[in-house]
């Protein structure tokens, strides 16, 4: 089992998607989170750039010890010089020098001849090795350059002192097949090869990337190139969560492995995805929230009995607690009374089918069946209806641009009549709504989702908040409205902890020593 390196360039050519612009303390929180992921080589960004990327490629590579820290440049000396001013403090520096070499680059943008591309990289490599300990060429566009030239490439570049090389399919044109072919080709005919890496940049313009990745791999590179959630340039570069777990399931068929904890692939996604604002969609492979869920009665059946009948990879192989069965209108019985079970009820084989049929109507008319939706379902046909727990009486906030946000909360017990208030700070003021809740009721729960949308038309329009809130086993939506959007989303928070009690059919909180203060 031979191991492929992975080269991370989220915070290079990730950072290139349109609408993204990371500052340096979220391209070093990132980087750091890589570092745990367990990347081989982190390229920090672009340091001739910019004066902002130049400080963060420099502030990577003072807090980044264990992976090797890259920067991109240029062929032209004030690239590499500006790449060494920034990485000369990291543990592990490596400069990554380009020049494309394909016929339509060299007319087009270089203006250059064939024997002028081959003498300025030569000249930018040999420049470079008087500083780095290890540099990388790419041939940018090697997937439209001429095989014989590619090797006349490589050949060069490896006389000038090149450790790594890299063939990009910069525009994402080739199949795998033909992708595979280059390194073949390379291997076969450019003498000294083997005392160099190979490695394959892959961009996804044709949805085959991480094909064309795989397919490298198997013509025998040593490293693949790729960015968390595949983000970068037009269509994104190859997901390197994907390649990972390709390589782990299929471990007997590719043969290869890398060095990722592939536990700590979710975390990473979700912290990429929330710094650069980039949306994961919901069927992405591997990541995606509909990953590792399940609708279809026969895939829930099949779950319930044995995981890996629709499932190749179990969720916490990725740092995910668990597989979901969504409850819709495609869910079967099987779901249906398991879920039911979940939530604590009982129930007959004949009272499962009653309310079954029920379900199925509900489902037509709603896409997604929450827990409260099912509650209410059994205390429609069996139970009592449960009154509200708690009750807003009032929300006072002090905000400013220049201070912490802070919320006054007031809640009356709406069993018992006491009064109880609370204050707290936030990160804005919702955080600072929900924490004070939060220390009122005494419930830790997780806040999933949050959705704003406005009701009616105007300044004064009257706003809908819906609140998503999970704890443990349970989830639950709540909903509040007002034309005082804050105060929505105060009685949304609160509608989802009263939801959240009623589901697990508990007294509240007050009887487990509540932290609010008693006004009453």
């Amino acid at each position: 089992m031979r191991t492929v390196e992975i080269f991370d360039t989220t915070l290079r050519d990730g950072e290139q998607s349109p609408g993204v612009n990371l500052s340096t303390s979220e391209k070093v929180e990132i980087a750091l989170q890589l570092e745990k992921l367990g990347v081989n080589s982190i390229e920090a960004g672009f340091a001739a750039s910019s004066p902002g990327d130049f400080q963060s490629v420099r502030a990577v590579a003072k807090k980044v010890k264990r992976a090797t820290v890259v920067s991109l440049s240029r062929s032209v000396e004030k690239d590499i010089d500006a790449s060494w001013e920034a990485l000369k403090e990291a543990e592990s520096p490596c400069i990554h020098i380009f020049l494309a070499t394909s016929p339509i680059h060299r007319k087009y943008k270089l203006r250059m001849s064939k024997e002028e591309v081959l003498e300025t990289l030569d000249r930018a490599i040999r420049y470079a090795r008087r500083f780095f300990p290890k540099v990388e060429f790419s041939a940018e566009d090697a997937g439209r350059t001429e095989i014989d030239y590619l090797c006349q490439v490589a050949e060069r570049a490896i006389a000038a002192g090149a450790d790594v090389l890299n063939f990009p399919d910069t525009v994402g044109y080739l199949t795998p097949e033909e992708y595979a072919d280059i390194f073949i080709q390379l291997r076969r005919r450019v003498p000294g090869i083997e005392k160099v890496k190979l490695s394959a940049h892959c961009h996804n313009d044709l949805g085959m990337a991480v094909a064309n990745t795989l397919a490298a791999i198997q013509a025998g590179v040593d490293q693949v190139e790729g960015t968390i959630n595949g983000i970068g340039e037009r269509a994104g570069n190859a997901a390197i969560e994907e390649v990972a777990m390709a390589l782990k399931t299929r471990e007997s068929y590719y043969q290869a492995a890398t060095t990722l904890n592939h536990r700590e692939i979710a975390r990473t996604s979700r912290l990429v995805s929330k710094l650069t604002g980039m949306f994961v969609p919901g069927n992405k492979a591997i990541v995606g929230a509909n990953a590792f869920a399940h609708e279809s009665g026969i895939h829930q059946d099949g779950i319930l009995k044995h995981q890996s009948t629709y499932e190749i990879i179990r969720p916490e192989t990725v740092g995910f607690e668990k597989s979901r069965l969504v409850l819709g209108k495609h869910s079967g019985r099987h779901a249906f009374r398991d879920h039911l079970s979940a939530l604590g009820y009982r129930l007959t084989d004949e009272q499962i089918n009653q309310l079954f049929v029920r379900f199925k109507e509900m489902a037509d008319r709603k896409k997604e069946i929450t827990d409260q939706d099912l509650i209410a379902l059994v205390e429609e046909k069996w139970g009592e209806p449960k009154t509200e727990v708690y009750a807003l009486e009032w929300v006072q906030l002090s905000y400013g641009n220049q201070s912490v946000p802070t919320a006054s909360v007031r809640l009356r017990n709406a069993r018992t009549g006491e009064i109880l208030e609370e204050a707290a700070c936030g990160n804005g003021s919702l955080d600072a709504i929900f924490k004070a809740i939060d220390r009122i009721t005494g419930e830790e729960v997780e806040l999933v989702d949050c959705k704003i949308v406005s009701v009616t038309r105007g300044k004064d329009a009257l706003g809908e908040v819906y609140v998503q809130l999970n704890q443990k086993e349970l989830t639950v939506q709540g909903r509040g409205v007002s034309t005082d959007i804050l105060e929505a989303s105060a009685r949304a928070y609160i509608d989802g902890i009263n939801r959240l009690i009623q589901c697990r059919g508990e007294k509240p909180s007050e009887e487990k020593e509540t932290m609010g203060v008693s006004m009453g």
